[in-house]
């Protein structure tokens, strides 16, 4: 039986991994094909196919029953995705974070994160709470999609004309079409198979551990289905692509909230129960680690190295402390004061002293540039 859960486990990851590489090719080549941006594709259609094994297992788990599972799976995503995902491809590359990112989506991630710590307040969240994230998901990707194609209407129409005039452009363009669908129709077969070995798996894990499903959906489960994103990230670097790899980490958050969280509750029965340890500690957790992007974002438009690394250290200890309190362990308590008292409160002061002099630094390069712009616009009109 133990050979078995392990089995299932190890297969389970596979078939995620492979999943989300098959969706994550085919509907990036697709976006391409269609005309989008890199950092709209990061915000959409990558971070969707990425946070598909979030949506197959978290779904699975609330019609199995393990309401604790797809909560954690969620909330858990979501700190990976932050903190180890974004931390572990910094430490690559410094990432680019582009301005459209700050002002807008980020905002937005930070926002739902706190209605959806508001929802659960009481304990559950309903149909009503679901289908309420569900519609602020759709809502966000109509107004990415359309403000995408209005600066994209004004750019590369030169681009567009030369490729309808070419005539083997709609062959090629619909073979690629076709290949890309095998390619988001098979990786979503394998995530959905995947999905399922990984549920059975991390449950039976936590009946024989006596563990909860909380745990194990915060833990194991959140670190396997967050693989494609770290897959995605780390390949996007490596290629140059660093704007797809901050639009993938907060559209994948974003869809968490909206579809993932918001989908299940609607369709589990009941809605799901939120335990009370996540409202006192994991949910509050994730609202603070996507608040921790903004100032970031505004440290150079980027997230340097030691911001990554700063992050992936974070994430160790977060996992540490859910070890100390599932075994009740002695370090415990001083551990959780180091945490409450000491880190977190410097590094929050850390990075809004770096932001703040960032700013400082950015108003006084553009105040000497303002001035000799003037006279420059003025002498073409005498002429």
């Amino acid at each position: 039986m133990n050979v078995l859960v392990i089995l299932a486990l190890l297969a389970g990851f596979v078939l995620l991994v492979a999943g989300g590489e098959s969706l994550v090719r085919g509907a990036g080549s697709l976006a391409r094909t269609l005309g989008m941006s890199s950092l709209v594709v990061g915000l959409t259609v990558v971070s969707f196919t990425t946070s598909a094994p979030e949506l197959a297992v978290s779904t699975d788990a609330a019609l199995s029953g393990h309401a604790g599972l797809a909560v954690g799976n969620v909330v858990g995503s979501n700190i990976a995705n932050i903190l180890l995902v974004l931390g572990a491809s910094a430490l690559f590359v410094p990432l680019l974070v582009n301005s459209q990112v700050v002002r807008a989506d980020i905002p937005v991630m930070v926002v739902l994160s706190v209605v959806a710590l508001l929802m659960a307040l009481d304990g559950n969240l309903s149909l009503v709470d679901g289908g309420l994230l569900f519609a602020a998901l759709v809502v966000y990707v109509a107004v990415t999609v359309i403000a995408s194609r209005r600066r994209a209407a004004g750019g590369p129409e030169p681009e567009r004309e030369a490729a309808d005039g070419d005539a083997p452009a709609p062959v090629s363009r619909a073979r690629s079409v076709v290949r890309d669908l095998v390619l988001v129709v098979v990786g979503t077969a394998l995530l959905v198979a995947g999905a399922r070995l990984l549920v059975y798996g991390a449950s039976a894990i936590a009946a024989s551990l006596g563990v909860s499903d909380l745990l194990i959906g915060l833990t194991v489960v959140a670190v396997g289905t967050s693989l494609p994103e770290l897959v995605t990230c780390v390949v996007a670097v490596v290629r140059g692509e660093r704007d797809m790899a901050v639009g993938n980490i907060v559209g994948s958050n974003v869809f968490n909230l909206g579809a993932v969280l918001g989908l299940t509750a609607m369709v589990a029965p009941g809605g799901i129960d939120v335990a009370a340890s996540a409202l006192r500690f994991d949910l509050p957790i994730m609202v603070a680690v996507a608040l921790v992007l903004l100032p970031i974002a505004l440290t150079g438009s980027d997230v340097s190295r030691w911001e990554g690394a700063l992050l992936v250290g974070f994430y160790v200890a977060y996992i540490a402390y859910l070890v100390l309190a599932a075994t009740e362990h002695a370090a415990l308590e001083p551990f959780s004061a180091a945490l409450l008292w000491f880190v977190i409160p410097l590094t929050a002061l850390w990075l809004v002293v770096a932001a703040v002099n960032e700013l400082k630094r950015r108003r006084g390069r553009e105040g000497p540039r303002a001035e000799p712009a003037r006279p420059e616009m003025a002498e073409p009109e005498p002429r």
